[in-house]
């Protein structure tokens, strides 16, 4: 209809409840809920580098806690702005939104 809206990540469908793993180690900066993103994590890897997962079921982790590469953040839901069971999963680099396809072997994230 004439409307353009960012998408800011990619999606990456899987059944509910399926565990979600964080990309790299870093410290938890978010663990909340928004209408848009439903629940969602963010963890800060330094230098500017952050990973959002978003639309989760539920997630295992506080703003504040330190986790490693694998570590599970929570599961896949569809809360949110959502129409189905998926991560949504943001890399952002220095604010600078960048395609998470070009950055890691996705198929790291669910066990």
């Amino acid at each position: 209809l004439g409307v353009y809206k960012l998408h800011t990540g990619v999606d990456i469908g899987a059944s509910s409840g399926s565990t979600i793993r964080s990309a790299k180690s870093g410290w938890v900066t978010v663990a909340d809920y928004s209408y848009a993103y439903g629940n969602y994590v963010v963890v800060s890897h330094g230098n500017g580098e952050v990973t959002l997962y978003a639309h989760m079921s539920s997630y295992t982790v506080s703003a504040g806690d330190y986790v490693l590469q694998g570590s599970t953040l929570g599961y896949v839901g569809s809360t949110g702005y959502s129409t189905g069971p998926h991560l949504h999963f943001e890399i952002r680099i220095n604010g600078a939104y960048t395609d998470p396809l070009n950055y890691f072997n996705l198929n790291f994230y669910f066990a």
